[in-house]
C-alpha cells in the first residue's frame, strides 16, 4: 500500500502516527556548584537529559551549604543539589534520583562520595569506570544502589 504525503499528514494530524518521545518532564533541581568545576556542569547535563529542569547557582562556599543541609563530611562529593525536599550530593545517577522521588523514603537524600571515574559527569576517555555506592542518608545510612560507571550492578 502506498501512502501519499497527504495521507501521512492527515494521519499525523489525527494522532495515528506517534511523534518521537521526549524526555519526561520532572521537577526542578537547584544545583550548587563551584564556578570553576566542569564536571558539575557535565552532571547537570546528565540530569537534564533525564528530564529534570535545572537551575545552577555558582558558589565558592559549598562547605556552608553542606553544613546547612546536614550532609556528613564523609559523604561530600563535588556539588550539592536540592530537589523536592531532598539533597543530592555528588555524581548521583539520574535513575536513582527518579527512584528516590517515587519511593519518598524518610531520609535527607542521596550521595555519591568523592568523584568516582565513570560516574555521570566524570566520564574520562581511556579510563576504566570505578565501582561506587549511592548512599541514602539522613534517617540512618545505607547503600541505595551500586554502580560501575553508569551501569547499575
Amino acid at each position: 500500500m502506498t501512502f501519499s504525503r497527504r495521507h501521512v499528514l492527515a494521519a499525523l494530524g489525527a494522532g495515528l502516527l506517534a511523534a518521537p518521545a521526549r524526555a519526561q518532564s520532572r521537577p526542578t533541581m537547584l544545583i550548587h556548584k563551584d564556578p570553576d568545576c566542569d564536571c558539575c556542569l557535565e552532571w547537570s547535563h546528565h540530569v537534564r537529559d533525564a528530564g529534570f529542569s535545572v537551575t545552577i547557582k555558582e558558589t565558592s562556599d559549598l562547605r556552608a551549604i553542606r553544613a546547612r543541609r546536614r550532609i556528613p563530611l564523609a559523604l561530600a562529593g563535588c556539588h550539592t543539589a536540592d530537589i523536592e525536599g531532598y539533597v543530592i550530593e555528588g555524581h548521583v545517577p539520574a535513575p536513582e534520583i527518579i527512584r528516590l522521588l517515587a519511593e519518598r523514603p524518610h531520609a535527607l537524600g542521596l550521595a555519591v562520595p568523592g568523584m568516582p571515574i565513570g560516574s555521570p559527569g566524570m566520564e574520562i576517555s581511556g579510563s576504566a569506570p570505578e565501582t561506587y555506592a549511592v548512599v541514602l542518608f539522613g534517617a540512618g545510612q545505607g547503600i541505595y544502589a551500586r554502580y560501575r560507571g553508569t551501569e547499575r550492578l
